[in-house]
């Protein structure tokens, strides 16, 4: 009866996911910009959203922090649009609006009530037609970006530990450098400088306009066109690449942090990217050690011996590179050093030895509900269609990407675990309290 009932609820899930089939429409303007339509009549609300092939990576080594910045700066307003009326009149007309920036892209959206796709449209238009970039709305972004950092970065506890990470795994790519950048940067960089960037990268032929929601297909062809087709082509992005040597170690480091009082140990992988078969496997094997309370790590060295106070592993994977991370934090008379020694002892494990038949459905699934739950909403879908399209170079993996999952093997997760986790190709980094 146990195996029935199991093999049902099994049934029953890939009914599910056989179900869950995203229908979009996708393309091009004459001016380059890629569009994808996702038409959801469920619920009356309308995602407007364009993500921009620009990122941290993509900024001049002695001017860094540009991208993030303009995240700030494209709201100050248009020549249509106000000195900070941005906000106020997407919050007067029942919306919600963000913008958020990695190494590799930055994302822009609205979500409106779908009376108002026009008003979505014309926004993400003006942004991209109409900015304003002057002296005032540069200074005051400095000032906003500066206090930014100081807070989230600098007087944050553990707020430096990824930049520490990343400037010793890389040495020629740009991800060696944090998204948010240099404040002595930016506070040097002339208005010049930003409408220089500007002009290069915020260009239709470098973006993707995503609509998702309730709308009827025909109209918003029609108002995509008339927003979105006079905007003049930009001058063709040439993307640079930049190739890093195996890591020859293991790179020692260390970073005193004067807001904490309990010392992190970081162990730091250089792994492919993101759209690489072994990327996927990489997340299962994160989830396998550290994701819940029956993880390996956690069951074992926070619940059974009591050796952390938090442990964790995460695939922090991007476009050309990711980067595998493992770490935690002792708990008492216990060092970093054992810590290390006993994630070493599991990292082992999966290299030898094949995982459980039980521990392998268990991750399965945990994919397929998370699967199931990225795509839940309009936002989700609309930041899924975006990215795929942009970072992946599919955009119909917003219905396929479970099979990648699906596809991948207990042994494939010992295989990839023997490629990349391996001591002498790491940094282990020691970040401690400073001390006074």
């Amino acid at each position: 009866m146990r195996k029935l009932l199991v093999s049902l609820a099994i049934l029953g899930s890939w009914a599910a996911l056989s179900a869950q089939q995203v229908a979009y429409e996708e393309y091009d303007l004459d001016n380059g910009l890629h569009v994808i339509l996702h038409q959801d009549n469920a619920a009356p609300v309308v995602v407007t959203s364009v993500m921009y092939h620009v990122g941290s990576k993509d900024e001049n080594p002695e001017k860094t922090g540009f991208a993030h910045f303009f995240e700030h700066l494209l709201f100050e307003g248009s020549e249509n649009i106000a000195r900070g009326d941005f906000f106020k009149i997407v919050t007067s007309n029942g919306g919600y609006n963000n913008a958020n920036t990695t190494q590799d892209r930055t994302y822009y959206y609205e979500l409106f009530p779908s009376n108002n796709l026009e008003l979505g449209l014309w926004l993400e238009s003006e942004r991209l037609l109409h900015p304003i970039i002057n002296q005032i709305g540069v200074d005051t972004q400095k000032e906003v970006v500066q206090e930014e950092r100081r807070l989230r970065v600098d007087n944050a506890p553990y707020g430096r530990l990824i930049e520490n990470m990343f400037k010793n795994m890389f040495t020629n790519h740009p991800y060696r450098w944090s998204v948010i950048g240099s404040l002595e940067h930016l506070a040097s960089a002339s208005l010049e400088d930003f409408q220089d960037f500007n002009q290069q990268y915020y260009v239709p032929n470098n973006a993707v306009l995503v609509v998702a929601g309730d709308f009827e297909m025909a109209e918003a062809k029609k108002l995509v066109s008339a927003y979105f087709a006079p905007i003049p082509k930009g001058a063709d992005i040439v993307k640079k690449t930049y190739a890093e040597d195996p890591i020859e170690g293991p790179i020692h480091a260390q970073f005193e942090d004067p807001n904490i009082q309990i010392p992190l140990v970081l162990l730091g992988y250089r792994t492919p990217g993101q759209a690489e078969k072994d990327a996927y496997v990489l997340n299962m094997i994160s989830s396998y050690l550290s994701d819940g309370e029956s993880s390996v790590l956690q069951k074992k060295l926070v619940d059974q011996k009591r050796m952390a106070l938090q442990i964790f592993a995460f695939n922090y994977s991007l476009e050309d590179y990711g980067a595998y991370l493992l770490g935690g934090l002792p708990l008492g008379e216990n060092s970093m050093d054992d810590l290390v020694k006993e994630i070493d002892e599991e990292i082992e494990k999966l290299k030898t030895d094949l995982i459980s038949e039980r521990d392998y459905q268990k991750l399965q699934n945990q994919f397929e509900n998370s699967f199931v739950n990225s795509n839940s909403s309009v936002e989700g879908i609309a930041n899924s269609l975006a990215r795929n399209y942009m970072l992946f170079g599919n955009t119909d993996l917003i219905n396929t990407e479970i099979d990648i999952y699906r596809s991948i093997t207990r042994e494939d997760i010992r295989e990839v675990a023997r490629k990349y986790l391996n001591a002498g190709q790491r940094v282990e980094l020691n970040y401690i309290p400073k001390q006074n």
